[in-house]
């Protein structure tokens, strides 16, 4: 798999990473701010009663106002604005009438666009007093997450970043799901290459500066398979354990990484004050 400089690659997933520079970074930034605080106003309105499919309105109605399009509508016939996922949800969950309550978590996972660049973000949140193993969960997911970030830098690989995550989890007694990774983002809402949450230090792809991913993992209590529902997008643990997810939009730079998706309100994980 090769590299090539954004500015001459076609609009499109070429099989080649593109390499970004500080205007596209700029512009990363700028909706990675908006999809965070799309996430950030949405924990002033979880709790018992609300519907999924009223958070959504939330999400729509903030990211409009924002002047943002939420990447999802339509996406190959996807039809709301976020994914939500509850409990032993995976991911992809497609918000409707389920009410939400006390002691549940959920994934919301939001990709806004703004000026064709898309900014693309989850969080957990957790609906008043969950279960100590929830808790945990929840913690040790976002723990793999910003481990896997660290990982980040040049001359680290994809496998490092995989690695990093698999071996806490897997120290935590959790597991991580390999159906789902995380991508490249920019221009396009998926693109080379994918970041696997599990693998071998050393192994995989080398990281370079201006190449803008996604890391996302998938963390559940109980073993790593899963299965889609019959809608076609929702994905369910098989042994219906529950399951956490934290995703962040990264850059790679000189020195390290730059998060485009860090919460303005400092809201990257639960619990979130009133």
């Amino acid at each position: 798999m090769g590299y090539v400089d954004a500015d001459i690659a076609p609009n499109r997933n070429t099989g080649e990473i593109k390499l970004f520079g500080q205007e596209a970074f700029k512009a990363m930034h700028c909706v990675g701010r908006a999809t965070a605080e799309t996430l950030d106003l949405v924990a002033e309105h979880i709790c018992p009663g609300i519907s999924t499919r009223e958070i959504d309105a939330i999400i729509l109605n903030h990211a409009l106002k924002l002047g943002a399009t939420p990447a999802t509508v339509y996406y190959r016939g996807y039809p709301r604005a976020s994914c939500i996922s509850l409990n032993h949800v995976v991911c992809h969950g497609i918000p409707g009438d389920r009410i939400i309550k006390e002691g549940d978590i959920l994934n919301i996972d939001v990709t806004l666009i703004i000026d064709g660049w898309h900014g693309d973000s989850s969080r957990m949140y957790t609906v008043g007093a969950v279960s100590r193993l929830a808790e945990r969960l929840v913690a040790i997911t976002y723990e793999c997450l910003m481990l896997g970030i660290e990982a980040v830098g040049p001359g680290a690989t994809t496998g490092d970043i995989g690695s990093t995550i698999q071996a806490h989890a897997e120290a935590n007694r959790m597991s991580v799901v390999r159906d789902f990774c995380g991508h490249g983002v920019a221009k396009l809402f998926h693109d080379v290459p994918n970041i696997l949450h599990y693998g071998n230090p050393e192994e995989g792809i080398p990281l370079k500066p201006g190449m803008i991913f996604t890391i996302e993992p998938m963390i559940n209590l109980g073993r790593p398979q899963v299965k889609i529902l019959s809608d076609g997008w929702t994905a369910v643990t098989r042994d219906r354990s529950l399951s956490a997810q934290f995703e962040h939009t990264i850059g790679v730079t000189d020195k390290g990484c730059e998060i485009f998706t860090s919460s303005p309100a400092n809201l990257d994980q639960p619990p979130y004050a009133p």
